[in-house]
């Protein structure tokens, strides 16, 4: 009796082990899928309708396209339709130079927003990080502040700013800077101002992360050294901010491609970027396969460079191991 009671004793803490293992696993599988689940609903499939509408021909309706693949004909139905699948929206795309040109515009003021952007938020950060530990959360949020407005009513607000008799022409003038109104409204300055303010907390919250995590013992062992603050500053506090800067620079650049508002708020009629030509296309235009196909070719501008960049990143890492 007693071995049978002492084999029985030893049985329940491998059940009680094996449980814990099988919810353990679960748990983690469930963690995993819930990311997944997440951009399977709001990422894949979305994109799988767009795409499907890119493919389509438009046409005097409601919805205003003639949809290309049918699913109520069952599988011969959808056989036939794929058969006869048309990219001549595509094509189309290639063909007027319009779009061409908004999508290197928007490359191109995307890109120096992004650099200004990393210019002006690189010291914030910077100076937030070197700040006493005690005052660093009033500035994060300071830094956050402007996210508890809304964004048009912030970009509407640089209009009242900019405009020939707004608040910076009335200063300046004020103070004897200048003689007549500067014409910043309607130009690529406005539009870079716009962009810069609106998405300035995207650059500077993940550098502040970079930057307040770093030892800074490295730039006092360096100035030990004779390392002059400068070349500390480019040969160890920049290269080891890296993820941030790159980061941040996604973080802008992305929506800035696409941006739509400020263009078209500060920027004028005449502004061209792909946001604005979008929604022409869109509620304007109503060609909705147009329209989508220039939204799948924006995705794919954006996307691509994006996951090279990350296959490049994680290669690196391995071979650092």
């Amino acid at each position: 009796m007693a071995n049978v009671s002492a084999s029985a004793s030893a049985a329940l803490p491998a059940e009680k082990t094996f449980l814990s293992r099988l919810i353990s696993g679960f748990t983690g599988r469930l963690l995993i899928l819930v990311p997944y689940a997440w951009l399977l609903f709001f990422f894949l499939i979305p994109f799988v309708i767009v795409f499907k509408i890119s493919l389509s021909q438009s046409a005097i309706s409601m919805p205003p396209y003639a949809p290309a693949i049918d699913f109520s004909e069952g599988i011969s139905g959808l056989w036939a339709a794929l058969r006869e699948l048309s990219f001549d929206n595509y094509l189309w795309l290639t063909e007027d130079p319009l779009y061409f040109n908004a999508y290197i515009s928007s490359v191109v003021i995307a890109g120096i927003s992004t650099l200004l952007t990393l210019l002006v938020g690189y010291p914030i950060a910077y100076g937030m990080a070197r700040a006493p530990a005690s005052l660093r959360p009033t500035l994060l949020m300071l830094v956050i502040l402007p996210f508890w407005t809304s964004f048009l009513i912030r970009v509407y607000a640089w209009i009242g700013i900019l405009k020939p008799e707004g608040l910076l022409n009335q200063f300046l003038m004020g103070i004897g800077v200048i003689s007549s109104p500067l014409v910043i409204m309607n130009t690529y300055t406005a539009i870079f101002i716009g962009i810069v303010y609106s998405y300035l907390p995207f650059m500077v919250l993940p550098l502040y992360s970079s930057l307040e995590k770093m030892d800074n013992s490295l730039i006092e062992a360096a100035q030990d050294l004779g390392c002059p603050p400068i070349s500390a500053f480019w040969k160890i506090t920049f290269p080891l901010s890296l993820p941030g800067v790159i980061a941040g620079c996604l973080l802008v650049f992305i929506p800035a491609v696409g941006e739509f508002v400020i263009p078209d708020l500060l920027g004028g009629s005449q502004t061209l970027m792909i946001g604005r030509t979008l929604w022409n296309e869109f509620f304007a235009n109503r060609d909705w396969p147009v329209a989508s196909a220039v939204a799948i070719i924006l995705l794919l501008v954006l996307v691509i460079p994006i996951v090279l960049f990350q296959h490049a990143q994680a290669r690196a890492q391995e071979q650092d191991r």
